[in-house]
């Protein structure tokens, strides 16, 4: 009876309940605390130090011995290396590995060649251990590996291997502030990349004449590698270049149904590779245009019927479409020039040439080198007399070469071309983003 009283007491009073329960818990934690202050000061207790020998015994390990360092160095071969000069760049002193270089007929494959990607590794008094040497002598989709190494006889030994070339992609981007070439050394981009681009764009940009402080180009490669060092420079995958705030865009793309042959496209899949190119030179300077000017030799007005462009003596001149030798030889005031017929009654003129290098009557394709630059006939200095004629009559180069015709992409190819120019545009957007987050 009484239990069945305190629960129905319990059940009408709750608080006091809940008061009666934290009572306790405060008091178990006065009490703890009262406990704790009880302690001793720790720093009223007494301190002693203990001092006892410890015995080594024969099963203790001995002292470890200091490690063995080895160093790792890399440079290029430059054409006046020799044994000697080229380990001293690299930081070996070993007399031993120059004479084994200079004596070794594998080795000396290294030795007096430019462009070689060359590692080494050396003890820390910079004895040579191991040299490792690459190279890629052609466009065939592989390297030379040379190795030379130290044996545990101390001896060393060499060996000339070969491997396949890996592509990796690489994304640039510049701003024209003088040159072509300025903008892309600026962006490190490599000469033979910045030409491809100029030749990707040359049935629209005129290289000579139309570039603007200002235009901007986004650039996605191929660099061409051997155990991840690069070692070629490969093809340009996609190119944008705006040129006087217009924009021209451009990608590789391999049509499968029509010659099954690679070529440069537009993003609206229109060949790039027209009938002719804007100029017979990748680089150089115009001088006189397709226009009136005062002649330097007849010291009058005349019109100019062709685009003079200044280069040094040598530079070699191209032919700007496919076509026949009409004529090679001397001719007038033209001295050295070549006369190439076309299609359509179209024929093209390179006058002042120091040399002809085809002959009449030969074919020849768009950008083939047809002679060089010279200053024979009526030529104040070294330059290139130009002209482009349909059916006998002057005609502007430039003009021409926008107006030649393009060929699409098979409409069999479209749906792949499709995806191809998708994966283009991000790309060249991915490429374009690098320049701006520099600036920032």
């Amino acid at each position: 009876m009484r239990l069945k009283a305190l629960g129905h007491w319990l059940q009408a009073h709750p608080q006091h309940v809940l008061a009666l329960f934290a009572a306790l818990l405060l008091g178990g934690g006065g009490a703890t605390y009262a406990v704790a202050t009880l302690a001793p000061d720790p720093s009223a207790l007494s301190v002693r130090q203990v001092l006892e020998p410890v015995a080594l015994t024969g099963s203790d390990p001995a002292p470890a011995a200091a490690p063995v360092l080895t160093l790792f160095r890399s440079d290029i071969t430059r054409a006046s290396d020799t044994a000697s000069t080229l380990l001293r760049r690299l930081g070996v002193n070993d007399p031993a590995a120059a004479a084994f270089l200079h004596a070794d007929p594998t080795a000396r494959l290294l030795v007096g060649r430019n462009g070689r990607s060359v590692n080494v590794e050396t003890t820390d008094t910079n004895a040579l251990q191991k040299l490792v040497a690459r190279w890629s002598p052609e466009d065939d989709g592989q390297f030379k590996r040379l190795v030379i190494e130290r044996m545990p006889d101390g001896a060393l030994s060499s060996r000339l291997e070969t491997a396949a070339l890996t592509a990796s992609t690489r994304m640039a981007s510049g701003t024209i502030q003088s040159s072509l070439f300025a903008a892309t050394d600026e962006a490190r981009i490599p000469d033979a990349v910045a030409t491809q681009v100029a030749e990707i764009f040359a049935g629209d940009i005129d290289f000579h004449r139309a570039l603007r402080k200002g235009d901007r180009f986004s650039i996605v490669y191929e660099t061409l590698e051997g155990d991840g060092e690069p070692l070629r420079n490969g093809r340009v995958l996609s190119a944008e270049f705006v040129n006087g705030g217009k924009t021209h865009q451009a990608l590789w793309f391999r049509d499968p149904v029509a010659s099954g042959k690679g070529g440069y496209y537009t993003m609206a899949g229109q060949s790039l590779r027209r009938a002719y190119l804007a100029s017979p030179m990748e680089f150089s300077r115009v001088t006189s245009g397709f226009k009136m000017r005062f002649h330097p030799i007849l010291q009058k007005w005349a019109a100019h019927l062709g685009v003079d462009y200044a280069a040094p003596t040598g530079t070699p001149v191209r032919s700007v479409g496919d076509g026949t030798v009409e004529f090679a030889g001397v001719q007038n005031g033209f001295g050295n020039v070549v006369i190439i017929n076309h299609r359509n009654q179209h024929s093209t003129v390179y006058a002042h040439l120091s040399r002809i290098l085809v002959r009449k009557g030969q074919a020849v394709s768009q950008a083939d080198t047809v002679g060089a630059v010279g200053a024979t006939g009526w030529a104040t200095g070294p330059h290139l007399h130009f002209e482009f004629r349909v059916n006998g009559r002057h005609q502007d180069p430039l003009t021409i070469a926008r107006q030649s015709e393009a060929v699409p992409v098979s409409a069999q190819a479209r749906p792949l071309f499709k995806r191809a120019a998708d994966m283009a545009q991000v790309a060249l957007a991915g490429a374009a983003s690098l320049q701006r987050a520099n600036a920032e």
